[in-house]
């Protein structure tokens, strides 16, 4: 008997062999597969940590610019406010930015001013970071090198700056820019050498990582100082700009392909059959794979031209959009409109209700504004509170219609997380065609936004030819009223007497600030009062206008002061602190100091003007309500929030003798203080006849020209010489 297989046989002992070859050629193909996917996809996560470090890197010297360039800074910085050098330059980076320290050195590259984690804090910490030594030094030769024989460093140190990855002493490995504080304007200048540094640090710790990690979806990314704890895990290194490894980043990387063998290999081992199976689902997952990668790619791309907090474009992708539609102007004809928008009260919003209301706040605005324009156009968040839109294929009257729709949108009220809000916003407009650059047409829409701001806010500017001579017009007067703080000139206090209405004897004065301005004479406070609210400067106009009546008050002996107070230095939590120090500084106690204050003030309802005004009464300090009787004149807030004085407003004393509802007013003021344990300020008495009906009214005090005219100090100060009676300080 032929014990030889036939073919047929042959084929079926063959078919096993056949299948397995199969088998192993296809698990081989999908091994290799396996492991291109995988390192794709590690390759794509290096990247994508790569490019999240760097964008760290590169935003730190991008906040820095905000604060740095710019006027207020180098003359703060040579003034050496603390408090001012923390509000914009140190503390209020690293709170608003999240820089872990922030540091600002003198021109001898001493500290003057810390902060860590948005707090203030000794310049004895800078000591710890002998690692900035290099960055400053390397900046300070090439500040040198280009600024040589030059009397006014600006121009040649305007964007110089260092960065790099350093090494602490503590082990901790950060991210650290170095950049000069230079002035914004030629108005002020800076001598070679005498500029400040600026510095931020932040720290390649483990929040920061997550931030990366949660952004880009990389699992367990970690710091590690060497690589023999890493194990199986995918590394990068962490290097400076000498070359140096300063440690490596870690995270364990996502393995699809690999994980999906391990997965379906108990199937494929099953069986015969199965196998083909599995190599369907294998070939299925791969696929599923790659769409997962094609996916977080397309996230990555996302992410790198929108901002991250309300998914609008970013100043990338509006500077690429604006490019766009210049061409698109080119080849059309048509014109464009660019508008630069501001929120007016953001800060305060920020500040009141907390970080987390304020990005509400930024989110609700950013909606707001994309339901307002066409799918064609681009509105974009250009960082902070500002945001811009284009407006392609317009005109002039569109564009200020759309101008007037944003500034609208704006004002409607806010909610958030329970509070409502009110911000508002101002908007600078430029419609031009394609003839201008992209700089240039920024630059003009900054200008009429800065107008706009200054003509009250919440409201918007279409730019024109004349209005840089109006901007600039307003930043000189700005600089003049700081330097005249600064230096002391200018400025001087006059001092209205307040009269006792039974007794004619003179209770106290008003303090009126006057500007002698050196080249546009007496200035009307009612130009720059506002002004300083605008830009900043009332905190200094006030607390100088307080510091001068609270001595002229000590030294010739007048009974109380008293003093107007903005309810923008309200917002300042240290308000009443600032006013206790200046009452220690020149010895006057707190019942001789009357603050008068609006009630603008009163109908915000916030809880820290409330507890400002108790801890100042509580003091013994006395708080007038001026112009009581021309706004809501609510007995609810009176109570609330306690006050001592109610002064009436001289629209109602004019009309006294001439109407009889005025008459009737005034009497009910009158008695709604007595009833609250008030006193009552008229102002504005002018004649006999209002004298004498306010004195058979029961009103406490009188306050006008008949009685007396605002006096100089001197003046004043004659009367209390005169005599030592308390006879002469009768009208």
């Amino acid at each position: 008997m032929n014990s030889r297989p036939t073919l047929p046989r042959k084929i079926i002992y063959a078919m096993p062999a056949l299948a397995m070859l199969l088998l192993v050629a296809v698990a081989a193909f999908g091994w290799w597969a396996a492991s291109r996917i995988d390192d794709e996809a590690i390759a794509h996560e290096t990247r994508a940590i790569r490019n999240g470090i760097a964008e760290v890197v590169d935003r730190i010297p991008t906040d820095q610019e905000t604060v740095t360039v710019w006027d207020d800074a180098v003359l703060q910085v040579r003034v050496g406010d603390p408090v001012w050098i923390d509000d914009n330059l140190t503390a209020w980076v690293s709170d608003y930015y999240g820089h872990d320290y922030v540091f600002l050195l003198g021109a001898d590259d001493q500290p003057l001013r810390a902060a860590a984690g948005g707090e203030a804090v000794g310049p004895e910490v800078f000591a710890s970071f002998a690692a900035l030594a290099p960055l400053v030094s390397d900046l300070r030769a090439r500040m040198a090198e280009t600024s040589e024989g030059l009397a006014d460093s600006t121009a040649a140190v305007t964007g110089l700056g260092a960065s790099d990855f350093i090494l602490l002493d503590d082990g901790r490995v950060a991210a650290a820019s170095v950049r000069p504080v230079i002035p914004s304007t030629d108005r002020v200048s800076q001598a070679p050498g005498s500029e400040a540094i600026h510095i931020s640090v932040r720290l390649l710790d483990q929040d920061l990582l997550a931030e990366i990690a949660d952004r880009y979806d990389i699992h367990d990314l970690t710091f590690e100082a060497g690589a023999t704890t890493i194990a199986d895990r995918a590394a990068i290194p962490v290097s400076n700009s000498a070359g140096r490894i300063l440690g490596v980043l870690a995270w364990e990387p996502r393995e699809p392909a690999f994980q999906l063998i391990r997965d379906t290999a108990p199937v494929m081992l099953g069986s015969v059959v199965m196998a083909g199976l599995g190599l369907l689902l294998l070939l299925g997952r791969l696929r599923s794979t790659s769409n997962q990668l094609e996916t977080t790619q397309a996230r990555a791309s996302f992410l790198a031209f929108h901002d991250p907090l309300t998914g609008i474009p970013n100043r990338a992708l509006f500077e690429d959009r604006l490019e766009q539609a210049l061409a698109n102007a080119r080849r059309t004809g048509s014109s464009l409109a660019v508008h630069y928008i501001d929120l007016d009260h953001f800060k305060h919003v920020n500040d009141t209700l907390g970080h987390p209301a304020g990005d509400q706040l930024i989110r609700q605005a950013a909606r707001r504004l994309c339901d307002l324009v066409e799918e064609v156009d681009t509105v974009a968040r250009l960082g902070g509170d500002e945001f811009a839109v284009i407006q392609f294929e317009t005109t002039h009257p569109e564009a200020e219609e759309m101008s007037q729709r944003i500034v609208a949108a704006l004002e409607e009220p806010f909610e958030l997380d329970g509070h409502t809000a009110r911000c508002g916003g101002s908007v600078g407009v430029v419609v031009t065609d394609a003839s201008q650059s992209p700089e240039e047409i920024l630059r003009q829409a900054d200008i009429a936004l800065y107008e706009a701001k200054g003509n009250g806010r919440g409201r918007a500017q279409l730019f024109a030819g004349e209005l840089g001579d109006a901007v600039r017009e307003r930043r000189m007067l700005e600089l003049d009223l700081r330097m005249a703080l600064l230096n002391d000139t200018g400025l001087e206090l006059v001092y209205q007497p307040i009269f006792e209405a039974s007794t004619g004897e003179m209770a106290g004065a008003e303090a009126l600030v006057r500007w002698e301005h050196a080249t546009r004479g007496r200035m009307s406070p009612a130009t720059f009062i506002p002004l300083a609210e605008e830009r900043g400067l009332i905190d200094m106009l006030g607390f100088w206008v307080m510091r001068q009546a609270c001595a002229y008050a000590v030294a010739t002996g007048l009974p109380w002061v008293a003093v107007n107070v903005s309810p923008v230095q309200f917002r300042d939590e240290r308000f009443a602190e600032r006013v206790f120090e200046i009452l220690a500084e020149t010895g006057l106690k707190p019942k001789r100091l009357e603050l008068e204050i609006t009630e603008g003030l009163l109908l915000q309802n916030s809880p820290m003007v409330q507890e400002t005004l108790r801890h100042l009464r509580a003091s013994g300090i006395r708080v007038a309500l001026d112009d009581f009787g021309t706004g809501y004149s609510s007995i609810s807030y009176l109570r609330n929030h306690g006050v001592d004085k109610l002064k009436i407003d001289q629209s109602f004393t004019a009309q006294l003798g001439k109407d009889a509802e005025i008459e009737s007013i005034m009497r009910s003021i009158i008695d709604l203080g007595r009833a609250m344990h008030m006193k009552v300020t008229a102002e504005g008495v002018e004649t006999e006849q209002q004298q004498q009906m306010l004195q058979e009214m029961g009103c406490n005090q009188l306050q006008g020209y008949l009685l007396s005219r605002p006096l100089t100090s001197e003046r004043l100060a004659e009367q209390f010489a005169a005599a030592g009676s308390p006879a002469v300080r009768r009208a």
